[in-house]
Formats: structure tokens, C-alpha cells, sequence
């Protein structure tokens, strides 16, 4: 039976969280407390596969780093945006692929939207990671 899209989510904010001082959200908080992500389901398919199998999800995980004038969120970028290393995204997420047992496999398919956000007159810098989970 395919994973349901809350059994996802769970898994990969079980992920996110094994990086060290990292926020995980799987809703957009009243405050923003960097370095925080969030997922969000964007899309999924349906018969990928012979009768129904295979459903498709797509997340997006919003990584807020800091607020964009400071030096150590453009600094973190490189930690996040990395293939490799203790605060990579992709190595947090990819290094269960399986998302604790409920997904067939995933993938961190890219990095995008590296771009300022404003809350409450701050300016925080954010970078969105695509995720295909094959349920």
C-alpha cells in the first residue's frame, strides 16, 4: 500500500531534524526562528505504474537561514546548498531514502529560489530544495 502524504511529511521531517541546530516545520510558524525548514506538499501524481502503483510526491522543503544582512546566513548557504556534509539537505534526506520505512525511494532534486523573504520588517535569506518521493 502507498505511503499517504502524512506519513511522508513525517519522514522527512524526521530526516531534516538529524541536522545539527536545524528547526523543522511541517507548517509555516508565527515566528520565524532561523535556521528553521519547512515542507510543504506541492504535487502528486497518479499511475506512474500499472494499476495505481508508484504515486509520485513532490515537497518542497524551505530552509530560512538567517536574516540576509548577516554574514553567517550567507555563510550557511554553502552548509545547506552542499552535497555532502553534516548540514547538507540532500545527505540528511538521501541518507535514509526510504523515509524511515513508508516511501519506495527519494530523491533531493534540486536547490532554487535562493532569494530574501520579508517578515515583520526583517529580510531573511531562504533557498527551497525539490523532493520527488516515490511512494
Amino acid at each position: 500500500m502507498p505511503a499517504t502524504v502524512s506519513e511522508v511529511a513525517a519522514g522527512l521531517k524526521t530526516r531534516l531534524a538529524t541536522i545539527p541546530g536545524l528547526r523543522v516545520f511541517d507548517y509555516l510558524p508565527d515566528q520565524i526562528n532561523p535556521p528553521m525548514a519547512i515542507s510543504t506538499l506541492d504535487s502528486i501524481s497518479y499511475h506512474n505504474a500499472m494499476s495505481n502503483g508508484d504515486p509520485q510526491m513532490q515537497f518542497s522543503i524551505t530552509v530560512v537561514l538567517g536574516r540576509i544582512n548577516e554574514r553567517t546566513a550567507t555563510a550557511n548557504l554553502d552548509g545547506y546548498t552542499s552535497a555532502t556534509g553534516a548540514t547538507s539537505v540532500r545527505a540528511a534526506i538521501e541518507a535514509d531514502r526510504t523515509l524511515g520505512g513508508v516511501a519506495n525511494t527519494c530523491i533531493v532534486t534540486g536547490a532554487s529560489n535562493i532569494r530574501p523573504a520579508v517578515q515583520a520588517d526583517a529580510v531573511y535569506l531562504t533557498v527551497d530544495f525539490e523532493v520527488t518521493v516515490y511512494a
